[in-house]
């Protein structure tokens, strides 16, 4: 495996621009910077291992890049470039067809919203509630938030635990004649968005009338009778294709909430960032590919240097639940121990993804990253320009952010009376800059870390579109809905009965 890698030890930089999208990706690391290693003679062969690592993933790809499909809006040429660029892909020409219909769908309801109030002589629309969880959760909630700068005035609501005093605190601040619910899964049986959206409906229909579901539910599901008998309207069943996983779904219809909250136009400038991004990662030579060498990045620390997690940083409070969207779209993917031909790996594969907002973070868990005996890489991500002009300000933020940058890598080497200070440095981290928080942005900087996660999971030899982990612990929980404690272990039943 080493061999992979031996193209990076040497470069402190590595990245570049495209037009108004990431603009400089800056690697600072002891191993990358400081290395003696001169392996140019392996340079060619070593990029035909990694692309040889990467094709073996081609059934994965298709799957992942299902997803770019709807990012472009001219699908088709989307679709024929895919087809000329990756070897062996098996999407049929139908799948764009559905791709296309979901984003007609998803923009009809959108541009429709104030014309059904005007038609149906309805209040006007102030809420919109996302029932959801994991994948139909976690992304649409970190984009509004990342983007409501950009918002349109509706107010969105997330609900995905199934935690009843949670949904009816949320409850008690709507009012049901000016919301809009969306209810977001992909079988219509996930039993925490299904409880959710049971104890919403009672709640609706007690404060208005079981008439007006069909005026203020919408179901994303690809599941189309379910959501009929919860009294949802046909034509307000947005549909999710069967080989999009959620957790890279965002773009699509489950991105719906996004749309509503940011405008149609918005919402398509997100999408073209992603796509930006994704021609980047299919075009681009393999030193200067962003997501290519984030990738191997992580697999070299997490494997030859035992780092077992790995900070996302964002200095921007916008972006406060990236780290959380990350931490399912990487750990839920690439959190795997089986390999491909069914053997059980001896190397490391997914890391622990965690992380917090600049400056919080320097005030909560920075000083282990500094003195701590752990070495953790982090990914640093700011922002050149702010979004309301606030230059002053900005430049303490962005000083910051600069500042501990600089203190991972230099440190400050102090003996004697003041070894308490001592501070080794050669710390690694990512720098990520970006101009401006904006729509497209954001798009081009998640696809650049769902390409990152696929290119760990093909050169691992390991499956990352699949969660059987996770299904695992949903049977257990049926079993003790509907059995008890009778296939339980004794502690776990001992547990049991003191609930």
């Amino acid at each position: 495996m080493r061999d992979l890698f031996s193209w990076l030890v040497g470069g402190r930089k590595r990245g570049g621009s495209q037009k108004d999208q990431i603009i400089n990706l800056k690697v600072v690391s002891r191993k990358l910077t400081r290395s003696k290693q001169k392996v140019e003679n392996q340079k060619r062969k070593t990029e035909r291992s990694v692309k040889d690592a990467i094709r073996k993933g081609d059934m994965e790809m298709a799957r992942l890049h299902a997803n770019e499909l709807v990012r472009n809006r001219k699908w088709s040429i989307g679709y024929q470039s895919m087809i000329n660029k990756i070897d062996g892909l098996v999407f049929k020409l139908e799948r764009a067809d559905a791709i296309q219909s979901v984003a007609g769908e998803m923009k009809n309801v959108v541009n429709t919203l104030a014309q059904l109030n005007l038609q149906l002589n309805l209040p006007e629309i102030e809420n919109v509630v996302n029932i959801g969880i994991g994948g139909s959760h976690l992304g649409p909630e970190m984009v509004t938030e990342a983007l409501s700068f950009y918002s349109q005035g509706i107010k969105p609501y997330f609900i995905s635990n199934i935690d009843p005093d949670y949904t009816e605190n949320i409850l008690k601040s709507l009012n049901p004649d000016t919301t809009i619910f969306i209810i977001v899964s992909k079988t219509f049986t996930t039993i925490e968005t299904l409880e959710n959206a049971k104890k919403v409906r009672k709640w609706f229909v007690k404060n208005v009338n079981e008439e007006s579901i069909k005026n203020h539910f919408i179901a994303v599901s690809n599941n189309t009778e379910d959501p009929k008998e919860f009294g949802i309207e046909s034509k307000n069943i947005l549909s999710i294709p069967e080989w999009v996983g959620g957790r890279f779904s965002l773009w699509g219809s489950v991105g719906l909430i996004i749309s509503i909250c940011i405008g149609s136009k918005n919402f398509d400038d997100f999408l073209n960032g992603a796509r930006e991004m994704d021609l980047h990662f299919h075009e681009t030579p393999f030193e200067k590919n962003i997501p290519v060498v984030l990738a191997l990045i992580s697999i070299w620390y997490n494997n030859f240097f035992k780092c077992e997690t790995e900070a996302i940083l964002p200095y921007n409070q916008f972006l406060g639940k990236l780290p959380d969207y990350l931490q399912q779209a990487s750990m839920e993917s690439n959190g795997k121990n089986i390999d491909r031909e069914g053997k059980r790996v001896d190397y490391e594969t997914g890391a622990i993804i965690w992380g917090s907002t600049g400056t919080n973070a320097q005030h909560a868990f920075f000083q282990l990253m500094h003195q701590g005996t752990k070495l953790i890489p982090a990914d640093f991500i700011a922002f050149k320009e702010p979004l309301y002009n606030d230059k002053e300000q900005h430049k303490i933020l962005t000083s910051n952010f600069l500042a501990q940058t600089n203190a991972l890598l230099v440190g400050n080497i102090k003996s004697g009376n003041e070894i308490q200070k001592n501070i080794d440095g050669n710390k690694p981290s990512n720098t990520i800059l970006i101009n401006k928080l904006t729509p497209h942005n954001l798009g081009s900087l998640i696809a650049m870390y769902e390409s990152k996660i696929f290119v760990i999971g093909s050169i691992l030899n390991i499956y990352s579109f699949d969660q059987w982990g996770v299904e695992l612990g949903k049977s257990i929980a049926k079993q003790i809905l509907n059995n008890g404690k009778s296939n339980l272990d004794e502690s776990s039943s001992q547990i049991y009965d003191k609930l």
